[in-house]
Formats: C-alpha cells, sequence, structure tokens
C-alpha cells in the first residue's frame, strides 16, 4: 500500500507545476543569491567609500591621500560628484559632514591644518587632535577599515616623514644625535627621499595585513545615530515590515481569483461595475490594509522597543502610503497573472523572498557586492527601505523622500497599468 500512495504523491505533485517548480527553483535560487553575496573568490574585504578632506595640504597630508587612493579596498573620493563637465569644489569638513548624514557615504576623514609637521602622536588621543574620523554608526565595519588602512597606508606612503618625525622624537625623549650620527641620518634621509621620489608615480601593491596601529592619532566621532535609543530597530522594522506586506498583498489580492472561479466575479461585472474601477477599488482596499499592518508593526516597535516614532509621523505617513500602494500593485499584478490561488501562492513565495534577500529585508545591502546593491534597486523593499532609513535614521525631512517616493508611486502606477491590462481575460471569458 505504500508504494501506490507514493505514485499518487508523485502524480499530483507533476500536476501542480507551480509547486514543482517552487521546489527546486527556490533552493537554488536563495543558495545563488547567498553565495554571491558570502561566497565570492574575489578579496572578501568590502570597499569602504570613504571621503577624504586635506586642509593641511603639505606634502604628508598629500602622501597620505595619494596612498589611500593606491588602497583596493577603499574608494575615496575627494570632491562631490559632478552632473556637468565642471569640476566640482573639494569637500570642505562640513561638507563632507553633511554627506556621511545624507548617507553618501559611511565615513569621512578630515586632515586638519599641521597634520605635516606633527603626523605622529604618543599617548592618547585627546577630542580635536590629530585625525577626524566622522562615521555613521549604522556601518560599524566602514570605520575599523579605514583606521586599520590609515596605519599602514602611513608607514608606505610617508616614509620620509616618518623617519624624520622619529628622529625627532629621539632627540626629544633620548637625547640629541652625536654629529657623526645627524650626518649620518641626513645621508640615509635623502637617499630615501630620492627612492620615494623615484617610485612617487609607481602604484604601491595592496596588502590585507593588519597595520602596525597607533602611530597616528585618529579621533572618531559619530555623526549620525549617536544619540539613537535603538539604533536598528527602525531599520528592522521597515525591511521585515515591507517583506510581509508583500505576502499581504498577493494573499488579499488572491480573492479576485476566488471571485473568479465562484462566479462572482462574472455577476459584478454585468452590473455597472467596470473591471477598472473594481481593481481600483481593491487597490484602495489592500493600500489601506497594508498601511494598517504597517502603523501596527511600527507601534509595537514604540511601544515595546523604544522606535521614536511620533516625532517622525509626517515621514513615516509618507513611506508608509507610497509603499503601501506598491506592494498592493505588486499583489494586484500577480493575482491577474496567476490562474489559481495553489499557482499564486507558488509563484508570490518564490517572487517576494527574491526580492526580500535581495532588497535588503533579510540582510543590509551595504554590506553586500556592488552588484547586488545594484541589482536590489529592482525591488520595492529596497526603495522602502531606503526611505525609512531617511526618515527614522538620518531624520531628513520629507522633501528629501522624493526619489524613494517617486520610486514607489511610479512603481504602483506601471504595475496597475500592467494589471488591469491583463485582467481583460476575465471581461471577454
Amino acid at each position: 500500500m505504500i508504494l501506490p500512495i507514493i505514485r499518487t504523491a508523485i502524480v499530483s505533485l507533476r500536476r501542480d507545476r507551480a509547486a514543482l517548480a517552487l521546489s527546486f527553483v527556490l533552493p537554488i535560487a536563495f543558495f545563488s543569491i547567498f553565495a554571491v553575496i558570502f561566497g565570492g573568490n574575489r578579496d572578501s574585504t568590502p570597499k569602504v567609500s570613504v571621503i577624504v578632506v586635506d586642509e593641511d595640504q603639505s606634502t604628508g597630508s598629500q602622501q597620505l591621500v595619494r596612498g589611500l587612493q593606491r588602497e583596493s579596498s577603499l574608494v575615496v573620493t575627494t570632491r562631490p560628484s559632478s552632473k556637468d563637465k565642471t569640476a566640482a569644489p573639494d569637500y570642505t569638513a562640513a561638507a563632507a559632514e553633511a554627506a556621511v548624514k545624507a548617507g553618501d557615504a559611511p565615513v569621512a576623514l578630515i586632515i586638519p591644518r599641521g597634520f605635516g609637521q606633527n603626523p605622529i602622536s604618543f599617548g592618547p588621543v585627546q577630542n580635536g587632535s590629530g585625525l577626524q574620523l566622522l562615521n555613521d554608526s549604522s556601518d560599524a565595519i566602514a570605520p575599523q577599515i579605514v583606521m586599520g588602512m590609515l596605519q599602514k597606508v602611513a608607514m608606505t606612503s610617508m616614509p620620509v616623514t616618518m623617519a624624520e618625525q622619529g628622529m625627532k622624537y629621539t632627540g626629544r625623549y633620548i637625547g640629541g644625535l652625536t654629529p657623526d650620527q645627524q650626518k649620518r641620518m641626513e645621508t640615509n634621509l635623502n637617499a630615501l627621499r630620492e627612492i620615494q621620489g623615484r617610485n612617487q608615480l609607481n602604484t604601491a601593491a595592496s596588502s590585507n595585513d593588519g597595520a602596525a596601529g597607533g602611530l597616528i592619532a585618529v579621533h572618531a566621532r559619530t555623526v549620525v545615530g549617536e544619540n539613537k535609543k535603538s539604533p536598528m530597530v527602525s531599520f528592522y522594522a521597515a525591511a521585515i515590515g515591507v517583506m510581509f506586506l508583500l505576502f499581504t498583498a498577493s494573499g488579499s489580492a488572491g480573492v479576485l481569483l476566488d471571485e473568479a472561479d465562484s462566479g462572482t466575479l462574472d455577476r459584478v461585472l454585468s452590473s455597472h461595475v467596470t473591471m477598472t474601477s473594481l481593481l481600483a477599488g481593491k487597490l484602495t482596499y489592500n493600500t489601506l490594509l497594508a498601511f494598517t499592518q504597517l502603523t501596527v508593526m511600527f507601534l509595537w516597535a514604540w511601544a515595546v522597543f523604544h522606535l521614536d516614532l511620533f516625532s517622525h509621523i509626517p515621514g513615516f505617513i509618507v513611506m508608509g502610503l507610497s509603499t503601501a500602494v506598491a506592494v498592493a500593485a505588486f499583489g494586484m499584478l500577480l493575482a491577474s497573472m496567476c490562474h489559481t490561488r495553489a499557482q499564486l501562492g507558488a509563484v508570490s513565495t518564490l517572487l517576494i523572498l527574491i526580492m526580500s534577500s535581495v532588497g535588503g529585508s533579510m540582510f543590509p545591502r551595504f554590506l553586500m557586492p556592488p552588484a547586488m546593491q545594484k541589482a536590489g534597486l529592482f525591488t520595492i523593499n529596497a526603495w522602502a527601505i531606503d526611505g525609512f532609513t531617511k526618515v527614522f535614521w538620518r531624520d531628513l525631512p520629507v522633501s528629501a523622500l522624493w526619489p524613494q517616493v517617486g520610486v514607489l508611486l511610479a512603481t504602483g502606477i506601471v504595475l496597475f497599468l500592467v494589471a488591469r491590462r491583463i485582467a481583460r481575460r476575465w471581461e471577454f471569458a
């Protein structure tokens, strides 16, 4: 009796092509996505974008900047990108801090005036002394990488400066050199300057070895998220919320398939209700349902995890409604494409889990490879999470949300129009 039962189950699975495809396609898709994120054959050290402001403009500071630019693990920017052909002015300290607050880069390095005269520091770092490292606390990895690279680059790109500073501290703490020692040291320094001059235009080989830390004083200062009570709660509320909104919207839109199977849809369309008005009504209902679900989730985050919700109400409403429109239209499109509830469940599960993994609902996008970050921009999740991050993490005004709001609303309109086009099959059935 066991073999006939197995045979019947296999035949049933073969008839349900959507379930059969889901059984094999979904594991392969997820494996491929996370293999790209974590299992690449290339250097596993993530590239860090860092803004560098050289206020000193000395030989030593310029050597340090060039050394940082040669590091393959860093993407060094000294001036904002310009849309026209005219070159934008270099970053100032204030502009670099504003860029970190806006999310243009996770780290900014300020080289103050006087650095070239005294690049080496002994003892604890005092506030306001040494290099200034401005960082966004949502990315805990980037400041550590930049700090390590700074110590390494200082030793490899500023050998003459380091030697001169070493002589100065030797004379200060140990006693002056004898005339013969001083003469020999000057000769060696001149030879080192000649070597450095010949190799200045060559690209130094990059290494991932840890640098001997502490020679350059670096004062790190958090400029984003420093006073947040629960810094990552808003991110996860948006990330998980959008993913489940997609599931809710697809399930709610599936009522269309139930109505088509029961004949209710035919009776509705035979009245004065058109398909366009019917779909628009269902889109409005699903939008309100999704927004209500999102509101409940953020209220729970406020009540239990101390999310600062009520000071961000305008931004939350704008992003919440825009996200709700996009996910509701996505659900309407899936329902119009599928022919049965089982097919809708299989297709929606496959697409939503893939979108959520690539779009940042399961793993932060800023930790993904650049190619995966760009791929995430084709998902509703990425734009929604970026918008909520601007509201709750960066405390930006509503006017700064126009890219995310524009993309989400445009996505909702396009998906609804496509769903309306596909739904014509019910009108002529």
